[in-house]
């Protein structure tokens, strides 16, 4: 098993285990899988499904089967001019001994879903936080591995190379020492937690708005976030093309300032340890004024997608469990609507003049993405109330802010105060904005 790298060829195996209930079906799981794949630049050469029926200990699929994917990379291999299709990925959770004795018998690297996505996230954190992140992630991941069943495994997989051969780097860390290098991270992950919560504490009283987009990977959010603050965040038609968490201020329709944030996108099975490390980053969601639920109506698995997005906003606590309510306004923008056929268009556009809560947009064209502005716009001010103050006249800036910013309803004379004449305003505010007026010198 040699050194496997960027434009790799693999195989994909999506384990369609029969006593589990998927949300997604095993063609669509399938799909997704391939798609994690190409995100880290892999050659998928074939992508099959494999009915498990009784799930075996040692292999998870049974002698036949394991035959039969042997088999296909020998295909593969014939077919490519004898182009090792050298890696074989599962499209489930694979236990290390399973791992070990699937690439004893197939003599290719093996990897499953979760070393796949953390392959993914080591890529792609870009800052110092999604590093630490990932990092945890990886070494949580790691420690289950380091088993004395793995003996034959003299070599760490470097960096946070699931894809990297054994051989790159020497076993330097015992159980004792990851778990060490864990609690380490731990604390500066707390440290950023606290570090976030500060920010939130003084987003709050600075105040502006907080829009924040959340959805599936690769459902157009980083996309609408660049429509409407006219930044350049990376966005492709990739899983987990970005991750980090990014903000920007953006002008809305009576809202001279409101701040969009762009989540981490969600994805089905997503690995327990991902969930734990990136609580912090998602934790953005929890002082959101607006939650834009982000859809690729495009898709056919949109409904189970929903599903998984609103099952991490119930875990967050942004959603009430019994009832799915949630104290925060949550907005679904219905993406893609130009990779729709006419009838689907015509169809969901029934459904979504029924529902206000509902805004159909294409992010990549811009249709609709003015409405949605608007609707922003609207939602944010909606509990605007009237404030009758007295303010001197001396003080333009004050007076000249409250026309800025809310929706002033008269301005007469307010007749003489202490320190001269005064102006009597009565303007409409949001208790964010008169907040804001109140801490201003």
């Amino acid at each position: 098993m040699g050194e496997v790298s960027r434009g790799a060829r693999a195989i994909v195996v999506c384990p369609d285990i029969k006593r589990l209930v998927y949300d997604l079906d095993a063609a669509a799981r399938l799909e997704e899988a391939c798609g994690l794949a190409l995100a880290i630049g892999i050659v998928v050469a074939e992508a099959i499904i494999i009915p498990v029926r009784d799930v075996k200990p040692n292999t998870l699929f049974g002698e036949g089967q394991v035959a039969n994917i042997d088999a296909q990379a020998a295909m593969e291999d014939a077919q490519a001019a004898m182009e090792d299709a050298e890696l074989i990925i599962v499209d489930g959770a694979l236990s290390p001994i399973q791992q070990r004795n699937l690439e004893e018998k197939l003599k290719r690297k093996v990897i499953d879903r979760t070393g796949l996505i953390l392959e993914i996230f080591g890529e792609r954190a870009a800052t110092a936080e999604g590093r630490l992140q990932v990092e945890l992630a990886h070494l949580d991941y790691q420690q289950s591995r380091l088993v004395r069943s793995w003996t034959h495994l003299e070599r760490q997989r470097g960096g946070f190379g699931f894809l990297g051969g054994p051989g790159e780097t020497q076993i330097e860390a015992d159980r004792r020492m990851i778990r060490q290098r864990m609690s380490r991270l731990r604390k500066e992950l707390e440290q950023v937690r606290r570090t976030r919560a500060l920010h939130r504490e003084r987003r709050g009283r600075a105040p502006w708005p907080i829009i924040a987009l959340v959805g599936y990977t690769n459902a157009g959010k980083s996309t609408l976030f660049n429509r409407l603050t006219g930044a350049e965040v990376m966005a492709e038609n990739l899983l987990f093309a970005t991750l980090d968490p990014t903000m920007r201020a953006v002008r809305l329709p009576g809202v001279e300032k409101a701040i969009l944030s762009d989540t981490v996108g969600f994805i089905s099975d997503l690995p327990t340890q991902l969930v734990a490390a990136f609580r912090a980053t998602l934790e953005e969601v929890t002082a959101a004024d607006v939650i834009v639920h982000v859809r690729d109506m495009s898709n056919p698995s949109a409904a189970a997608q929903k599903a998984q997005v609103l099952g991490v906003l119930t875990d967050l606590g942004v959603l009430d469990g019994e009832d799915g309510t949630s104290d925060i306004p949550i907005i679904e923008a219905w993406n893609k609507w130009d990779l729709l056929s006419e009838d689907v268009a015509e169809e969901l556009s029934a459904v979504a003049l029924s529902h206000p809560d509902i805004l159909p947009l294409s992010a990549e064209t811009g249709e609709g993405v003015e409405a949605f502005a608007i609707e922003m716009g609207r939602l944010l001010t909606e509990g605007a109330i009237e404030h009758q103050l007295l303010i001197p006249a001396s003080e333009g800036q004050k007076i000249a802010w409250l026309h800025s910013h809310g929706n002033v309803v008269a301005e007469d004379d307010g007749g003489e105060g202490d320190n001269g004449p005064l102006r009597a305003v009565t303007v409409r505010l949001t208790p964010k904005e008169f907040g804001r007026f109140t801490s201003l010198n």
